[in-house]
Formats: C-alpha cells, sequence, structure tokens
C-alpha cells in the first residue's frame, strides 16, 4: 500500500470514529467498575471518577448496562448499596461468555451492536467479545479516563429527551413486566397504557431531537437519509415540504419524540422522502398510525401519494409497514430505491386503544 492510500485510509477510519455514535456503555465489574474482586471483598468500592463517568454518560443520554462474571444477587447487592444499580439496563451477570451477555443487551435495549461499547480490564475477555461481535467498541479499563474525550461519546446536541433517555427505558422495562403477565388479546394491553400519540410540525427546539432522530434511528428509519438542524428548521418553513414531528406518552410516562416525517410536496403528487420511528414504540402501531395521518392528508389535499424506501438488513420493518398500509411497488431503480404509491381508497380509522392528537 502507497504512503498515499495509506493516509487517505487512515482519513476514512478517522471519519468513521468522528461519525459513530456509541448508545450504550457496557461495563465489566471487577477491577473495572469497582476496585477489586467482590468475591474476595464485599466491601469493594467504586474506582476514582467512575462516578462521575456514569453520571456524564447519563446526561448524554448514552445507557449503561453491565456484562461481569460474576455471583448476580452478590453484585446487585452491592450495586444497590454503592448507589449507582438504577444506571443499569438488563444487567447480564452470570458465568456464561460476556459476547452472550452483550448480544442479550442488545436485543432487551433493541439498538444496533454497533453503537454497543465495552469496557473490561482483562484483555481475554475484551478479545472475546471482539472475535463474536467485531463492530463493539472494546477499551481497556486502563483508559477510561480519555473516554469522555473521544468523539463517539459526545453526540452534537444533549436533548431533553436524550437526558431523559434511561428514566424513558426503565419505564419500558415496567411495562413490559406487565405485558408478561397480561392474558388477552395485544389490543387489549395496549388499551391499559392509554396511550396518547401527538403529531404535528416540529416547533423550534424540537429541531435538535428530530436530527438527533435521523442520527440515531437506523433499525426503521425508511431511507436512511439524515438532515441537520438547520436543514430541517429550512423543511419546516418551506412551501415545498411538511415536516410532521410524533410524540408518545401513557400512564407509565413519557416516550418523549418518537417519529419524525418528511414530505417533498407537488401540485398533483406528494412524496415521502424519510419516514422513521424510535424502536422503542415499534410494537405499539404507531408506525400504522403515523402512515394514515399522512395518507388522510393527501387525499384531503388531492395528491397522490408517494414514498421512497431504500431497504436494508435493518429496516426490513419499515418495508413491511408500507405494504401492510396500502403501498405498492411503482419503481425500482438500479440504486436499490423503491418508489411506492399509496392507495388513498383503502385508510383505516385510528385504533381504539390511542389518542391521536393533531397538534
Amino acid at each position: 500500500m502507497s504512503s498515499k492510500e495509506q493516509e487517505e485510509q487512515k482519513k476514512a477510519i478517522s471519519k468513521e470514529r468522528s461519525e459513530r455514535k456509541i448508545k450504550c456503555v457496557v461495563w465489566d465489574l471487577d477491577n473495572t467498575l469497582w476496585e477489586g474482586t467482590l468475591l474476595e471483598d464485599p466491601t469493594v468500592e467504586l474506582r476514582h471518577g467512575i462516578r462521575e463517568i456514569m453520571q456524564n454518560l447519563d446526561s448524554k443520554g448514552i445507557l449503561q448496562s453491565i456484562a461481569s462474571k460474576n455471583d448476580h444477587n452478590l453484585a446487585m447487592k452491592r450495586l444497590e448499596e454503592l448507589g449507582v444499580s438504577d444506571y443499569f439496563l438488563y444487567p447480564q451477570i452470570h458465568w456464561g461468555p460476556k459476547s452472550d451477555s452483550i448480544d442479550r443487551i442488545r436485543k432487551d435495549i433493541n439498538i444496533g451492536i454497533d453503537t454497543i461499547a465495552f469496557i473490561d480490564d482483562q484483555t481475554f475477555e475484551r478479545e472475546e467479545v471482539s472475535f463474536a461481535h467485531p463492530e463493539v467498541m472494546c477499551i481497556d479499563a486502563a483508559k477510561i479516563d480519555a473516554m469522555l474525550d473521544m468523539p463517539e461519546f459526545n453526540p452534537r446536541f444533549i436533548t431533553e429527551d436524550s437526558a431523559k433517555r434511561r428514566i424513558m427505558y426503565l419505564a419500558d422495562i415496567a411495562r413490559k413486566k406487565v405485558e408478561e403477565h397480561f392474558e388477552g388479546p395485544q389490543e387489549d394491553f395496549l388499551a391499559t397504557l392509554e396511550m396518547v400519540l401527538t403529531i404535528g410540525t416540529p416547533k423550534s427546539e424540537d429541531l435538535k431531537r428530530a436530527e438527533e432522530l435521523t442520527m440515531r434511528t437506523n433499525q426503521l428509519n425508511t431511507t436512511g437519509y439524515t438532515y441537520s438542524h438547520d436543514e430541517l428548521d429550512f423543511f419546516r418553513h418551506s412551501d415545498r415540504h411538511r415536516l410532521f414531528i410524533s410524540g408518545l406518552y401513557d400512564k407509565y410516562g413519557s416516550y418523549g419524540k418518537i417519529g419524525l416525517v418528511l414530505i417533498e410536496c407537488e401540485k398533483e403528487s406528494w412524496m415521502i422522502k424519510l419516514l422513521l420511528m424510535s424502536c422503542r414504540v415499534m410494537t405499539r402501531g404507531v408506525g400504522t398510525v403515523l402512515i394514515n395521518h399522512i395518507r388522510n392528508e393527501a387525499r384531503d389535499n388531492n395528491v397522490r401519494l408517494f414514498a421512497e424506501m431504500i431497504p436494508n438488513d435493518r429496516n426490513r420493518m419499515m418495508y413491511m409497514t408500507y405494504k401492510f398500509n396500502h403501498f405498492y411497488e411503482s419503481t425500482k431503480r438500479d440504486n436499490g430505491l423503491i418508489v411506492f404509491e399509496n392507495d388513498l381508497s383503502k385508510i383505516q380509522p385510528f385504533p381504539n386503544y390511542m389518542t391521536v392528537k393533531i397538534v
């Protein structure tokens, strides 16, 4: 490889690192989160500066969990005594491989494996995780003091939603526990949540969250397009575009702003350029409600409704959401982009289990 090629490779790696953002930090416990080994010393203390690092990550909306080979009950008891147990979502504390623990955490939180960072003091454990999940960012516990300066741990914006992200996930865990023991049809359970979905044009204070949604959401994003704060601000004032943002809350609390739609408007047709939703509302029927609101708007404006879709391995759920809501493939281009058209004659009413407010 020539020196020029090496330089270009370094630039590419640097660009990839700067664009990658971590959504969840998974901690080892012994000699990582705390000093010493719990089974040898049940009064282990947190490493110097760890509490501040955890608080910093939490304030940025970066979730945290645990993958530790340890006695579960003893470890949770000590975390509670140290006053930090509530920071950790779906902690995996057992004697199995840490790669399995990380996969379980990924599934429970419902995020991409490439958005996880794993911190451990043992080279063997980091290599075991790297071998099973090469996309995971593995960090030596000896180097965590520099972690907060890495671009992967510094989102461009810290929004109201991101600062409350852990609280929202804790509410999700409470919902799931109730759902697991609920006997009856899914719609009957959803009705017990007393959900309220809001749909409207973003306000200026919503734009940071709107940008964050385009940057963070890759599983439930129809095209993968990302837009900056300034671009979104332009769209919300443009006569040729419609921009919708949606929020959701129920009796357990707020899900925050969870959906975004961008429509390019022509005189006789509309094109959905972007439709995305937070993974946390995948099973709540929000996608269908949001699409039916757009379909109602298109019908009321007497225009044909189209939608762009760039299908991939991650967003198949969005492809099926379009198909379920009477979109059919109109055009398929060489670059993989699909253009759907919608049958506006078959619009479903909003479900009884959800209150929809157009704001």
